[in-house]
């Protein structure tokens, strides 16, 4: 095991552009299992089959990739600027005003992966960002980038929760790094007091079929009506949970990434414009933007939805 290397590799993959990174090894404990399963169970993964599908590697990385014996763990910051706190201005989710990051973070990694295999060329892997069934917060916190707060998310002491996550899985040994065994949301539920749609039954226990990104994103079909009047703007994700995060508000910095800052095309946008966004305006607004995700239809489907209650006197408090 290359202790020194290890640690050549986790500043390496600071240099290029992550934010945090660290090291841990394969092993899950039983709760990380045992608290997908029981999430799982209760049906909070909504209408993602997805992530049931796959559960089996989601709970057991050898499962996923049988060689691994060491796992990268890395995190890049997007946040950019904070979105209207205006109920009648439509909003897409800060992660999501620039290009997509899957592209970005993949490409990041296996620069790291290139870095590495100087040292180890025959070494195998796996480049995980987001579409992996891999847990990405748990191994965040087990290689010690932060804690997953009460909003689900994973936070950390010097950019709060406003990260995108990856891991690089080796078949190498590398030194491991300790993991984040601190949770300092404390007495704090500002999270679950801000969320206009009541989607965490409890804390650290998110229910998909209530979340605005959700069902602004993954749903598909009409919104259900229940939801008419709450969104507070949001046409595609939300960023309210982490808005109200005191660390967010206290730690958060402006990414050094350019390609994350906010399209001119959607700046200040109103929502008669919103309203007339034709498909392929779609096409040269979002090209390369993960707001591709819900296609055209979607995102109409949740302009509509929104606007029929803008001007309202909705309010996040």
């Amino acid at each position: 095991m290359n202790t020194s290397f290890s640690s050549v590799i986790t500043s390496y993959a600071l240099s290029i552009g992550f934010s945090k990174a660290g090291i841990t090894t394969p092993d899950l404990p039983d709760i990380p299992k045992q608290r997908l399963s029981q999430w799982l169970d209760a049906g909070y993964n909504a209408n993602m089959q997805w992530m049931a599908k796959r559960s089996t590697e989601r709970g057991d990385v050898y499962a996923y990739f049988p060689e691994v014996k060491s796992v990268i763990s890395v995190a890049m910051n997007y946040f950019t600027a904070r979105a209207s706190d205006s109920p009648d201005a439509l909003k897409i989710s800060n992660y999501a005003w620039g290009d997509d990051y899957h592209d970005m973070m993949k490409q990041k990694l296996f620069e790291l992966l290139a870095f590495i295999r100087l040292e180890y060329p025959d070494c195998n892997y796996r480049v995980c960002v987001d579409t992996s069934p891999v847990q990405d917060k748990v191994w965040a916190q087990r290689a010690g980038l932060g804690w997953q707060g009460k909003h689900t998310n994973l936070i950390t002491t010097d950019h709060g929760s406003w990260l995108f996550l990856g891991e690089l899985m080796l078949d190498i040994e590398l030194t491991p790094d300790s993991p984040f065994d601190t949770d300092h949301c404390g007495s704090c539920t500002a999270c679950l007091d801000a969320c206009p749609t009541n989607a965490f039954p409890q804390p650290y226990v998110l229910d998909a079929s209530k979340c605005i990104s959700y069902l602004t994103i993954e749903h598909r079909g009409d919104i259900p009506p229940e939801f008419e009047g709450v969104f507070n703007g949001w046409i595609y994700g939300c960023d309210i949970c982490q808005q109200v995060c005191p660390w967010n508000q206290k730690f958060e910095q402006v990414t050094h990434q350019p390609e994350f800052q906010m399209r001119e095309q959607i700046r200040d946008r109103s929502t008669e414009q919103w309203s007339e966004l034709s498909e392929d305006e779609f096409r040269r607004v979002f090209k390369n933007s993960a707001v591709k995700r819900t296609k055209h239809r979607g995102l109409k489907r949740n302009i509509n939805f929104v606007s029929k209650t803008v001007g309202k006197n909705q309010s996040t408090e």
